[in-house]
């Protein structure tokens, strides 16, 4: 649970990587178009990332890919709660435990209705975005708003998940508690700290992301 200034404190967790060929079973017509679309949409990701385009639209493109690609990733948190039976969570220890559980149900209620309402809208648009089948190469909107309605839907289903099923044990953190007192610190002032609380906490990515949130 991130201390990310102004009060908020939001939950973090740095998961295994999930292809969504592996989650999502293709029942359904609309599932099984969802599910090539993620699939696509993951090679044209791995492409981007490598670079290879030659052209000046090609390059914009990699470019544009890359950063839906990076906004999506962030969803993962809940992901990795599809399944879980317990997790702990780790929270400022300046924090008393009610308070650190309340903070956590009330994001995982409101992460619950935001996905629930973006996999509806997602999922329309995607169906709508079939008449661009005449446009030559691949249909970039449609795999992007595919992938997008799966990573709405494991993230609904995580927030779910953790909501009723899933077993916490609060445990306080200093480390989080001295971050907590950063977000008060200019960017450049706090970074090496924040490095370090990162390294020991093991969450590579937590220092982009509390930049990120803190912003």
């Amino acid at each position: 649970l991130v201390p990310v200034g102004r009060g908020r404190l939001e939950p973090y967790a740095e998961p295994l990587h999930v292809e969504p060929e592996d989650d999502l079973a293709p029942e359904g017509r609309v599932r099984r178009w969802i599910h090539r679309a993620g699939a696509h949409w993951g090679r044209l990701v791995d492409a981007a990332r490598e670079g290879g385009a030659t052209s000046a639209f090609g390059r914009w493109r990699d470019r544009v890919v890359c950063a839906l690609a990076d906004s999506i990733d962030e969803q993962r948190t809940l992901w990795g709660l599809r399944r879980a039976q317990h997790a702990d969570l780790l929270f400022p220890s300046g924090l008393d435990a009610a308070a650190a559980r309340d903070a956590l149900d009330r994001s995982l209620r409101a992460s619950q209705r935001h996905h629930g309402w973006w996999l509806v809208i997602d999922l329309l648009l995607f169906i709508a975005s079939g008449i661009l089948f005449f446009v030559p190469g691949p249909n970039i909107v449609a795999y992007y708003l595919g992938f997008r309605a799966f990573g709405h839907m494991q993230s609904w289903r995580g927030a779910r998940q953790a909501l009723s099923s899933c077993a916490w044990s609060l445990l306080p953190s200093d480390d989080l508690q001295v971050l907590a007192t950063l977000t008060a610190v200019p960017p450049d002032a706090r970074a090496a700290q924040v490095d370090a609380i990162a390294a020991r906490l093991g969450l590579e990515h937590l220092p982009a992301f509390f930049e990120r949130a803190d912003g």
